[in-house]
Parts: C-alpha cells; structure tokens; sequence
C-alpha cells in the first residue's frame, strides 16, 4: 500500500471523537476502531471519511443491539425461546435481588454453624410439588437427560432402548439421538415412526441393556396410524427386567394446564411417577415459569446415585438460579395449585388465561393514541401459541394491534421498532404489521405506543434534516 493510501486511513482519535458517545464501554469501541482500521489496510480501494464513519456506526450500532436487554414481546408466542423463554415474576426477582447483593447460606447449615449441603430446602420442596421421593436441579434438561444417561450407562451396560417415534429434535438443531451419544450410551431404537409395540421393546431388551427411556413429544404431534405402549406398561416391563425407567416431560407442566388455563392438558410429574416411571426430567424456563434449570424427580435411591456422580458438579446450578427455583416451587406450593383452583403469579401463567376483554380495551386504548400519526391503527382477532417446543397444537384466541404506516414499508417499519430504544418484536401479516397483546405486558402498553410513535418522529426529523 502507498503512503497516500495510509494517509487517507483516519486516525483512531479523530474516528473516537467524531462517533462521540455510542453508549458502549470505550474500550469496547477503541478495540472495534482498531479492528475496523486494520481491515481497511488490506482494501485497494479506501472509502472516505462519512463512509468510515458511517460503516463503524453501524458495526457499533450492531454491537449495542446485541447486548441482552428487555423487549416487547408482540409475536403472541408466550414461552418464547428466542426472546428469552418465560419471564420471571416479581416474587423471583426479590429472591434474587436478596440473595445475589447479600452473602447467603448456600453451601452452611445456620442451625450447626457448619458446611451444608446446597439446596436442600428446594429440593424438598421440589420433590414436594413433583410428587416424588426425591428431587434436584441441574442447569437445563438437556443437561439432566445427558446427567441420567451418562450415570446408568457409565458400566459395562451402555444401551439406551427408545421408540423411533421419540427421537425428536428440539430447538437449535439439537436432536434427542446427537444427546444420547454424547452421553456416551448406545442407541437401540425399536418401532417405526408411528408404531412401537411393547414386544418391540421387550424384544429388545438384553445383557447391555442399562435403561429404557420415553421422550413426551412436546414440540410435535402425531395422528392417523400410530401406537405406543402406555407408560404402565414400560413401567411393568422395566420392573420385570429390573431396570431403570426414566421419561424426558420437557416442557414442566405441574398443574393441569386443561383445568387452569382451558388450553389442552400435558402430563404432570405427579402423574408420571405415580404410572411407574422411577425418574423425569424436565425444564425450568417453561411452563414452570423459572429460570432455567433442569429439574429431576422421582425415586430417592436414584435420585441420590445422580448426585454423587462426579459429572453432577459441572452441571449443577448456582446461587441466583436456586433461589430463583425455590421462590417459583415456594409460589406453587403457597398457591395450593396442585390441589385447589388458585393460580400462581408467574407471568406466563397470566399470559395463558388472559382476558379476551381486556385485551380489547387495551388494544383500543393503544390504537387511539396514534392520532394524528401517519399509521392506520386497527383492532384485530390473533392466535397465540405456547411456544418453547411445547403444546403445538394450541393455538389461544387472542387480541392484536394492526398497523400500516403510510411513509415506510412494513419491512422497514419492523426493522425500526426492533431497533428503538425499548425494542418491540412484531409480525408482519395480512399486509399489516401485527402486535400481539397478549404476550405484551399491560404496563408496556404506554412504552410499546411510545416506541410507535417514535419511529414517526424520527422519520419526520431525518425529513426535515435532509430537505
């Protein structure tokens, strides 16, 4: 390169003084500089000074958004994995506000005054709500699942026996089988797609079968030709062979979801186990509406050999995620949901038996604010869904905000609200761009009109700025 070319790359200081404040730490932006300023040595070409400038923006800009930071959630999927799962209720927050800004008797028995052991009064409650002898908490399901086959085939036993019809993949591209082998077990699939018979999994059982595994299908569903062994029947053919019999539940309904939020029902630990399954597992950041975590319930003698498995200790959670899980089980057991018809205050919980009603006067009050704003603001009729690879089959009557902006196109529009300042997530349909109320918050209906009328305002001053 010419010295006139490396003359014409900017120095980091004037670049640093003409971005001036971007909201990121200065290290954060000194090093993007720095990274930018070497990638333009190797152009034949250099752009100009707007050009870098603008580029860098951009880069910067990117960055920012990329931070994790609250959103609207206006797709109407209520336990949505890529905005974070299920939000946590106020009760949660206290507990971990307390318990993250103090030091905490996580690992120190109070009554001896001596080292003790870590959750144990979640676990007891756990095991309490789940319906089970014994309970404990890993970091995900996934980490649970791979926790359970890793412990029962770490012998001369190595086989995993499962349905063809269960070997499901979950979010990410993540596949049940891909887990299993990392776990170090052997796959001994029976059945077809559609059809498992019990004879095919007694067919199947031998001298290095290590255990007999159900995977609930939470993310999908089948009909027409198909069959499949009750969960009695494992249950009575793992205790004939003596051998152990765990079920993945995935999305963690304890309650009746039928009975409390009128959407279809999804089987609950308590009644797993009490058909003869000796260990689940299952998520914390779904419909248990915690933080995530994978839980394990079911008989006290297995439940112990996972505990002190030497690999337990990688998996197991910290200080601010056990206190989050034992201030959602405390709010279930308070609420007496198992038993009576009294709802916990879980946020997804509120979400799922919302009010058609109010959803309507929310969505009209919001539409009337944008008087005198160049958008055409419509109340429509929506469908939510559970999301999280859970219940695919719901769909829930809901309530939406329709939209259609008369200066930008409804890709732009999108884009412009997913980049405020409190970043709103929509969906286009129907040629209108679609906020679902039912997965926004009510007191985000004052921020979520604001974001709107922001993205007008600041059109209207890049205008008057360009004109």
């Amino acid at each position: 390169m010419s010295q006139t070319q490396l003359r014409a790359i900017p120095s980091v200081d004037k670049i640093l003084q003409t971005l001036g404040d971007s909201g990121l730490p200065r290290p954060v932006v000194v090093a993007c500089v720095r990274r930018e300023i070497t990638a333009l040595r190797k152009v034949e070409s250099i752009p100009d000074f707007d050009a870098i400038i603008a580029h860098i923006g951009k880069v910067l800009s990117q960055l920012r958004h990329s931070r994790i930071q609250p959103v609207i959630n206006g797709t109407g999927v209520i336990i949505h994995t890529n905005l974070g799962r299920s939000p946590l209720s106020s009760s949660v927050i206290e507990a971990i506000t307390a318990v993250g800004s103090a030091y905490n008797n996580l690992e120190f028995d109070l009554a001896s005054g001596e080292r003790g052991g870590r959750a144990n009064y979640l676990e007891n409650n756990l095991a309490l709500l789940c319906g089970a002898e014994a309970a404990t908490v890993v970091n995900n399901c996934a980490a649970a699942l791979v926790l359970i086959l890793r412990h029962f085939t770490s012998g001369d036993k190595k086989e995993i026996i499962i349905s063809r019809g269960e070997l499901v993949q979950i979010g990410g591209g993540f596949r049940i089988p891909d887990i299993l082998e990392t776990s170090g077990a052997k796959l001994r699939e029976v059945g077809t797609t559609n059809k498992t018979t019990l004879k095919d999994y007694q067919k199947a059982i031998g001298r290095n079968t290590a255990l007999l595994l159900k995977v609930h299908r939470s993310n999908f569903f089948m009909g027409g030709f198909v069959e499949s062994p009750s969960t009695e029947e494992l249950a009575g053919l793992a205790k004939k062979h003596k051998l152990p019999f765990a079920e993945d539940l995935g999305s963690g309904a304890v309650v009746d979801t039928e009975k409390h939020f009128g959407i279809q029902r999804e089987p609950t630990p308590a009644e797993v186990l009490k058909r003869g399954v000796q260990l689940v597992c299952f998520s914390g950041d779904k419909l248990l509406g915690g933080p995530q975590a994978g839980v394990i319930a079911g008989s006290a003698r297995l439940v112990a050999k996972l505990k002190k498995d030497q690999f337990f200790r990688a998996l197991r959670c910290d200080k601010l995620i056990l206190s989050a899980m034992q201030a959602v089980v405390d709010d279930f057991l308070a609420a007496s949901v198992v038993e009576a018809d009294a709802t916990v205050s879980a946020p997804i919980h509120k979400m799922l038996s919302a009010d058609m009603a109010a959803l309507t006067r929310r969505a009209k009050r919001i539409c009337r604010s944008f008087a005198g704003i160049p958008v055409k603001a419509t109340v429509g009729a929506g469908e939510s869904q559970v999301g999280g690879g859970t219940l695919p089959q719901v769909r829930i009557k809901s309530v939406t905000v329709d939209l259609l902006p008369r200066e930008v196109s409804l890709k732009d529009f999108a884009v412009r609200l997913r980049n405020g300042s409190k970043p709103v997530v929509g969906f286009i349909g129907g040629n209108r761009f679609r906020i679902d109320l039912r997965t926004v918050f009510p007191a985000q209906d004052k921020a979520l009109a604001e974001q709107i009328k922001a993205v007008f305002l600041k059109a209207a001053i890049n205008q008057t700025g360009s004109a």
